[in-house]
């Protein structure tokens, strides 16, 4: 449930529910969730008959934007086989992915995307570098149908 202040809420107090309800460990942390989002799109119509020259809007279909996450490389395997049963076909393999936004003391849940019927469309690791001090990272992007919140 959203927990309405007049203070916005910091952005790196967040867990991650793959639609396994694990929130907690190494496999449910990421660095970043980037690109949740949602929009309605609009057909325009107008008869040839109409008194206004202009076109009426007309509530279309809705949408979910592609969402990405990153994690660094902890050798888990949990995200290929989750893609594994998706390339494979396997309808059970679409999940209901949980985004939960803390309270600066994580102590609450004050707000919650849910990406409902999600699956990994892609998945990328590195770059590696011989000469490189960065963290190594794996990288996915779900596609998802549609975006509650609450």
């Amino acid at each position: 449930m959203a927990v309405l202040r007049e203070r916005p809420y910091v952005q790196f107090n967040f867990l991650v529910d793959l639609g396994d309800g694990v929130t907690d460990g190494p496999e449910a942390g990421f660095q970043e969730v980037s690109g949740i989002g949602m929009e309605v799109t609009v057909s325009e119509y107008r008869n040839g008959n109409e008194k206004e020259n202009a076109v009426r809007k007309i509530t279309g279909m809705n949408k979910a934007t592609d969402v990405t996450m990153k994690r660094g490389v902890i050798g888990s395997l949990n995200l290929y086989r989750w893609l594994n049963q998706i390339r494979n076909g396997d309808q059970a393999a679409l999940r209901t992915v949980q985004i939960h936004l803390q309270n600066e003391d994580h102590t609450q849940i004050v707000q919650t995307w849910r990406l409902l019927r999600a699956r990994i469309i892609k998945h990328t690791s590195g770059p590696m570098n011989g000469k490189g001090t960065d963290v190594a990272m794996e990288e996915l992007v779900l596609a998802y149908e549609r975006l509650e919140m609450e």
